[in-house]
């Protein structure tokens, strides 16, 4: 990615599921313009590729401490990662 433009793997623990996390994400997401997917685990927590402007994944990337109303969340561990190819869209499932 360029200096301006930013791609991040991030894996949401704690209370992340049956909470409405990838719909949050999701609507969040493209609201702000992001594109990527969002997905449950087995293990419980979420995962979110999240790709777009560096501010605006940044801005993302805080907003996922807080997720939806009934959520829990634990822990935000982000990867920085490289796209072959960019998504057109932000959805829910990879």
């Amino acid at each position: 990615m360029t200096g301006t433009s930013r791609t991040v793997l991030a894996r949401i623990t704690g209370r992340v599921q049956g909470v409405w996390f990838r719909a949050w994400t999701r609507n969040e997401a493209t609201r702000l313009g992001l594109t990527g997917w969002v997905r449950n685990e087995t293990d419980g927590s979420v995962t979110a590729l999240l790709s777009g402007p560096r501010q605006v994944v940044d801005e993302m990337t805080q907003l996922l401490w807080q997720g939806p109303p009934h959520a829990d969340v634990a822990g935000v561990k982000l990867e920085d990662i490289e796209l072959a190819e960019p998504y057109a869209d932000f959805r829910i499932g990879a």
